[in-house]
């Protein structure tokens, strides 16, 4: 949820007293904004975040949209990498081009017709850097070489793109994909809890994780948890019989394995006996070939939640962490007296 406006401004005590009356209450998370002169009001959106993070002990805060191609990616890397100092694993960074007020895009000294090129440089920047490595990186905006933010994140940052546009929504199935594939490429799937205990499975027909289906009649997909991250995983070697006359996975196969591991992997702290989830809506975009055969690494985590909605990511990687597609899900929680 959002604060009143001007909490902050009212100084800490008054900000520290509602955030925890919000904990109480069982809200999950608050959000702020980015506005960075519209109409000539604004909040630094970042600033916003670190205030409301460092004023309660727990509280996660989802940061949307964040104006990304206003800044410069290096600078932006070295703030979510001091936020994650300060509260690891507590900022979930939502991003967009603006557009409601073009001068706002205009005074920072952007070109309005350039921001969604700006915003694609700005993410390949920012995500590499969070990473931990040196980065080079030699685009039409940003020339970099051998750049590093350290210490990176110890967890990962999730990304989330906002945006209406076709092309926003392909920005958010690389970005999104990206984020987690070097934290999968030095870690094995463990043994998914579908497997050891497949009687908690709440549809054990499902084509897609169900683990009553044989061989060849359905995927069994069976995320577990990746220790020490905030991922679940699972190893698919697709059979032939999912595969068109060139080899290749069929689409449709494709997206059915982006579908359940998003949502198994959005509920790792659930209980046995909560309440099921259904799909409200998933985007999916493929990112490169996917052979049939050879083995393939499925993800799935949470990206936010609020209230009985949870926006889940998830991703298909090659063995050597190559994201090759990736999808974003909203599910809806039943409610209890609905799984009766």
């Amino acid at each position: 949820m959002f604060p009143p406006p001007g909490l902050l401004s009212r100084g800490p005590d008054p900000a520290r007293e509602y955030l925890a009356r919000v904990g109480e209450a069982g809200i999950d998370h608050v959000c702020c904004g980015d506005p960075v002169s519209f109409f000539g009001l604004g909040f630094d959106g970042l600033v916003q975040a670190t205030a409301l993070a460092v004023l309660h002990p727990v509280l996660p805060v989802h940061l949307g949209v964040y104006l990304l191609p206003l800044r410069h990616p290096v600078l932006v890397a070295r703030q979510l990498a001091d936020f994650a100092q300060l509260a690891p694993g507590r900022l979930v960074l939502g991003v967009g081009v603006g557009g409601e007020d073009r001068h706002e895009i205009s005074v920072c000294g952007v070109d309005p017709a350039t921001r969604g090129r700006r915003m694609n440089e700005c993410l390949a920047v920012v995500r590499q850097l969070l990473d931990g490595g040196a980065v080079s990186f030699h685009g039409a905006f940003f020339d970099l070489d051998e750049v590093v933010i350290a210490p990176a994140p110890a967890v990962p940052i999730p990304v989330i793109v906002g945006g209406r546009s076709d092309e926003a929504v392909r920005r958010a199935g690389w970005a999104t994909a990206g984020s987690v594939a070097g934290t999968l490429r030095s870690v094995l799937p463990p043994l998914p809890r579908w497997r050891i205990h497949p009687e908690l499975h709440p549809y054990p027909a499902c084509f897609v994780c169900g683990p009553d289906r044989r061989p060849g009649d359905g995927l069994r997909l069976c995320v577990g948890p990746v220790p020490g991250t905030a991922l679940s995983a699972d190893v698919w070697c697709p059979g032939e019989e999912l595969t068109d006359a060139n080899g290749q996975v069929r689409p449709e196969f494709i997206w059915a394995a982006l579908d359940c591991p998003g949502a198994i992997g959005a509920l790792l702290d659930a209980a046995p006996d909560d309440p099921r989830c259904v799909l409200g809506r998933l985007a999916a975009r493929q990112l490169g070939p996917v052979k049939g055969g050879e083995p393939l690494v499925v993800a799935g985590w949470r990206l936010a939640a609020q209230g009985r909605k949870i926006l889940a990511g998830s991703a298909l990687f090659t063995a050597s962490g190559q994201p090759v597609a990736a999808a974003q899900a909203t599910w809806i929680r039943l409610r209890r007296d609905a799984c009766r």
